[in-house]
């Protein structure tokens, strides 16, 4: 028996090798397919220990971990307990008699002890927690040399990592049971261990050259890390919103922070390790900075903040470690927290604050200057800077704050420096121009744009004389015949960040109480900005500098929001200014400027993407108005140079409206928004006008018969057709979203049905496998079919609702059965080509069913197919996804979970008539819509349960009564379905039932509504249940838990009556405070407000 074992021992290895060494692709692939095998054949799991006990290379022994970690990790026929806890001593033993093994061999082992901890977490026996013993499993190896403490701390870390993350394979109620459970069980213990490790460490003479000593101190402040990184209470707080983070600190964990020591270790250790470790002390500070104010009452906070800004004035009196890219980072994160927690008033009374605060402004004015070093980390100094001068007008201490001498000489360092790295920039290759990255200037701007309206006038006093200067160059550059083309750029440069940075001032404004002279000052700049437009655009036949253009647009969009609408008063200085300036003497002739600049920027930048479709935007937001048909549109309208637009939207006059030299169909995506603008103007006076109507839709006819025209003939260009095609539909989607009255869409209707619609149908015919093409057309019928406003109104005697509903089904059915045919689709391609266009249909198909315009009773009356053929598409699209795609594509699940809420809704009956494997999939979505993120989905999934749970029992209880009604053949095939599967009707209940007592449960109501009646038709179930509940419990608290239950079921009625339901909602709000009071303090329940006693 032993030869074969030994051969196919050495054949394992052999393909380890393969596949770990191999630079040949093919054998590589084919290794890969053989361990594969591997790891799903039945005896894998005694051939891994084989591999542990007797293979020969690391490779073949990281094979067998990560084979048994999978082994341990399965939802499906689990390994048994005795297995799992042999799997664990194995692993420890093996780890603590080998301690020479490869280092990711090592941590593939700690990875499978800490899955195995973290999934037996709940795992008795003989009553004993039996995988709740981390520390004492580790105390051997840290009671050992340092190689061993190494490998001990490395798995309290592992375990606290593992702990702390979500995976996709169990269920989220699961993960925060056991995440919480280990929270209040060993959490505090292991972080205490850790923070005494690193206090002996710091203790003793580090020898700095023992690589040894370097790991463990690496791997306990790694731990330290995950401890303070904790997710404490369930909040799954996403990590790009560091800057709002609160680190959830539990009560029991008051004394580590209200103990100075621990605060004092981390910044020694900070200035006695070598750089290269500094970023994870400076992490750990950063948690440690942001722990929940109520953590500490206001004497013990101070004390706290002040033992913060020592430890922070220390780093900045002796700053050479901030050097290291990584060290400067995390430090600017810790500045951010000290305001980003505590507020001004608190700050002001430490004792240094005048020292610290100008030791800060001093470090931020430095970086700013090295614009070049760390862009990244600005955000954080920005950040800091902003909350500060936010909270001027509040702060109510009398210690002076002295923002009025610092934040100017912030504002002033990063103006100033933004400038000179122009030049820089331009002379020197392999630079990256921060104006490149326009989100990250978005970003900074808005942050200045708060910093620089305190002390406005020092900040308005710099601009205006930075801008005179650089504008007259500029000037005096143009008129010079020897100006070099390097000298003009670097002047287009710096104008380009002042026009900017003029923008975001004049945005500030929003959040200060503003004064006339500050709206006088407002107006020195816009003037300046408006009269180097003047001189830009009379130079755009010649020569344009695009990135000026977006700041031009940028400066306009800040300049609309505070200055232009009903709700700012005209007698503002800025106005008075504008006419002594330039003539500008009221609202009407600034528009006039507006449209001026959309039209030019239009004519002249109709080839540039990002200026068009920014300058689209702007005329977007300008037809809005505020609110809609503000007295500022109706101006607006007025003006010759819109009458101009509604009268002359061609490619003639506006390039990006043309169809050729287009490089792909995308490219066409702001004609929507053009049209969309260009829609509202035009209702603004419409009126029941419809020649005005037919006049302004003159290109689209056109360009409607062209397409009509080439479809006729039998060998047409099939590349100028969809461009046109694809221009057009995008155009009239505009229109169409813009038109939100009865009248004017009821225009729009009549001019494309049933004139244009088989065109629309021949292209999805025609160009279904191209989604460039498709995509637009769908979006057109949907946004067609959308009862917006309830402006789909038919007359009584109109059938057009039932021949609106017609051509829908007719198109989803047509586009529904050609995209099955595509077979497979590569998954990286799967959304772009199939999916999306399918959650369109889905959206369009919810629109149609929920827009009450259509009396769906009548087709299957009067044998007019059209509703089934849409539904039975839909059901095979359906089954086409798989249910991973369902909840992995946001827009498919939001389509998908809204259309089965109508459906559940008002079609059950159709429901009821699917084949049982349609119904399983379908009820399988919902229960697991049920755990989704997106509490949209959660909250339709809840919905359509409800409905499905209603309809079954009122079904049953009309099947019981004596005078019972016959069911009809739908609802007795469904009722019979239901009871084969009772298990995920009963699955369902135990998942609300979990999301309800032991998540935070962010939408309630919904979840209070389908839970009703999930109980009445699983009783027994539900009992079982509740007893299963109530036994987990420790022995005191089971009979407040049992009381628990007892108070939700009170005084319900065995019905689903409205009344009934409300007080059941009643109930469970109780049912859900008094849990989590039961629940308090105990390991054995998660909730979210624990945290805070």
């Amino acid at each position: 028996m032993r030869d074969p074992g030994r051969k196919s021992l050495a054949q394992l290895e052999n393909l380890c090798k393969q596949l770990y060494e191999t630079t040949d692709t093919t054998t590589r692939l084919q290794a890969e397919k053989a361990l594969v095998e591997f790891t799903n054949s039945p005896d894998c799991l005694s051939k891994c220990q084989l591999l542990l006990e007797r293979g020969s290379s690391s490779y073949s022994q990281l094979l067998a971990a990560t084979c048994l970690t999978k082994l341990v990790s399965r939802t499906n026929n689990p390994l048994p307990l005795e297995q799992r806890i042999d799997i664990r001593n194995y692993v420890l033993n093996y780890l603590a008699t080998r301690p020479k093994l490869a280092t990711f061999v090592t941590q593939a082992l700690i990875q499978l002890y800490a899955r195995i901890t973290k999934l037996g977490w709940f795992d008795c026996q003989k009553d004993d927690y039996v995988f709740r013993n981390a520390i004492t499993d580790v105390t051997r190896f840290l009671q050992d040399s340092v190689e061993y403490c190494i490998i001990g701390v490395t798995i309290l870390s592992q375990l606290t990592n593992e702990i702390n993350q979500a995976d996709t394979t169990h269920p989220l109620t699961k993960h925060r049971k056991i995440a919480s459970s280990f929270r209040d069980s060993s959490l505090f213990d292991i972080f205490t261990l850790s923070c005494n490790l690193l206090k002996q460490a710091s203790g003793k003479n580090l020898n700095l050259n023992d690589e040894s000593q370097h790991g463990l101190l690496m791997q306990l402040l790694k731990l330290t890390h995950n401890c303070l990184n904790f997710d404490f209470i369930g909040t799954s707080t996403d990590e790009s919103s560091d800057d709002l983070c609160t680190v959830q600190i539990p009560t029991s964990w008051r004394s580590a922070f209200l103990d100075s020591s621990t605060l004092q270790l981390f910044f020694d250790l900070y200035h006695s390790i070598p750089p290269s470790f500094s970023p994870l002390v400076l992490s750990c500070l950063v948690q440690i900075a942001s722990v929940r104010r109520s953590l500490f009452n206001n004497a013990e906070r101070a004390k706290f903040l002040s033992h913060l800004v020592d430890g922070v004035k220390r780093i900045l009196e002796n700053p050479q470690s901030l050097s290291d890219p990584n060290n400067y980072h995390e430090f600017c994160r810790l500045l951010a927290r000290l305001k980003s927690n505590y507020q001004l008033g608190e700050l002001v009374k430490v004792e240094n604050y005048p020292e610290v605060i100008r030791l800060i402004a001093n470090f931020t004015v430095t970086s700013l200057q090295h614009w070049e070093f760390a862009p990244n980390s600005v955000h954080y100094l920005l950040s800091l800077w902003q909350r500060l001068a936010a909270s001027v007008p509040y702060v109510k201490a009398t210690e002076p704050h002295m923002l009025e001498t610092y934040t100017p000489e912030v504002t002033k360092a990063y103006i100033t420096s933004r400038l000179e790295s122009v030049h820089i920039i331009l002379s020197r290759d392999g630079l990256e121009d921060p104006l490149e990255d326009t989100g990250l200037v978005q970003q900074q701007l808005d942050q200045l744009s708060t910093i620089g309206r305190c002390e406005y006038e020092k900040t308005c006093a710099l601009l205006v004389q930075l801008f005179d200067q650089s504008a007259q160059s500029y000037q005096e550059l143009l008129q010079s015949a020897s100006a070099s083309p390097m000298d003009i750029a670097v002047q287009e440069g710096r104008l380009t960040w002042l026009v900017y940075i003029i923008g975001a001032v004049i945005g500030g404004r929003v959040s200060f109480a503003s004064t006339d002279e500050q709206d006088a000052m407002d107006g020195e700049l816009v003037c300046r900005v408006l009269q180097l437009m003047n001189l830009t655009d009379s130079r755009l036949a010649q020569a344009g500098n695009e990135k000026l253009e977006l700041a031009m647009l940028s400066f306009f969009e800040q300049f609309r929001k505070i200055y232009i609408g009903d709700q700012v008063q005209k007698s503002s200085k800025l106005y008075r200014r504008l006419s002594e300036v330039l003539g500008l003497n009221d609202e009407t002739m600034v528009l006039s400027v507006f449209i001026g600049k959309i039209i030019t920027n239009l004519k002249y930048w109709g080839r540039c993407e990002p200026i068009t479709s920014k300058t689209l935007q702007l005329l977007n937001d300008l037809s809005i108005g505020y609110p809609f048909l503000s007295y500022s549109v109706r101006k607006l309208v007025k003006l010759s140079a819109v009458q101009f637009m509604l009268n002359n939207h061609t490619s003639e006059h506006f390039s990006f409206l043309g169809i050729n030299n287009q490089s792909n169909l995308t490219d066409m995506r702001c004609r929507t928004t053009f049209y969309t603008a260009l829609g509202r103007l035009l209702m603004v006076d419409l009126g029941e006008d419809e020649d005005q109507y037919e006049q302004f839709m003159l290109p689209l006819t056109a360009a409607f018969e062209a397409v009509a025209q080439m479809f006729s003939t039998n060998s047409f260009n099939e590349q100028e057709a969809k461009r046109t095609l694809v221009g057009l539909v995008r155009d009239l989607r505009g229109i169409a979203f813009a038109f939100n009255a009865k009248t004017s869409f009821m225009m729009l209707f009549e001019w494309i049905y049933p004139s244009y619609m088989p065109i629309l149908q021949r292209a999805i015919e025609l160009w279904y496998h191209d989604p460039a093409c498709t995509t637009p057309v769908l979006k057109l019928m949907a946004e067609l079919v959308h009862n917006r406003s309830q402006r789909l109104q038919f007359d009584v005697s109109s059938p057009n609702g039932i021949l609106l509903f017609r051509e829908t089904s007719k198109m989803i059915t047509m586009y529904g059965n050609r995209i099955l045919t595509l077979g497979e689709v590569p998954k990286d391609q799967v959304y772009a080509l199939k999916l999306k266009g399918i959650s369109i249909c889905f959206s369009m198909l919810k629109a149609a069913l929920s827009g009450s315009y259509v009396n769906f009773g009548v087709f299957r009356l009067y044998g007019d197919d059209a509703l089934d053929n849409a539904l039975q598409t839909f059901i095979k699209l359906l089954l086409s996804i798989p249910h991973s795609d369902l909840l992995d594509y946001p827009k498919l699940s939001q389509s998908y979970y809204s259309l089965l809420e109508v459906l559940t809704q008002d079609h059950m009956n159709f429901i009821a008539s699917l084949e049982p494997h349609v119904i399983m999939y379908i009820l399988s979505s919902i229960s697991e819509g049920l755990t989704a993120l997106d509490t949209m989905v959660c909250t339709g999934c809840c919905s359509c349960l409800d409905h499905i749970v209603t309809y079954l029992f009122k079904q049953l209880s009309r099947s019981t009564k004596k005078r019972a009604t016959p069911l009809n053949q739908e609802s007795d095939r469904f009722l019979h379905i239901m009871q084969q599967h009772p298990e995920m009707i009963q699955q369902m209940l135990s998942t609300v039932l979990n999301i309800i007592i032991f998540e935070d449960c962010r939408n309630q109501w919904s979840m209070s509504r389908p839970l009703l009646g999930l109980i009445l038709l699983n009783e027994k179930y539900f009992s079982d249940l509740r007893n299963s509940i109530v036994n987990s419990q420790p022995p005191e608290k089971q009979q407040a838990m049992h009381l628990c239950f007892e108070n939700l079921m009170e005084g319900i009625e065995r019905n689903l009556l409205t009344k009934n339901r409300d007080r059941f909602t009643q109930n469970l709000s109780a049912f859900r405070r008094e849990v989590n009071d039961s629940m308090k303090n105990s390991t054995y329940g998660v909730n979210s407000n624990d945290m805070m006693s």
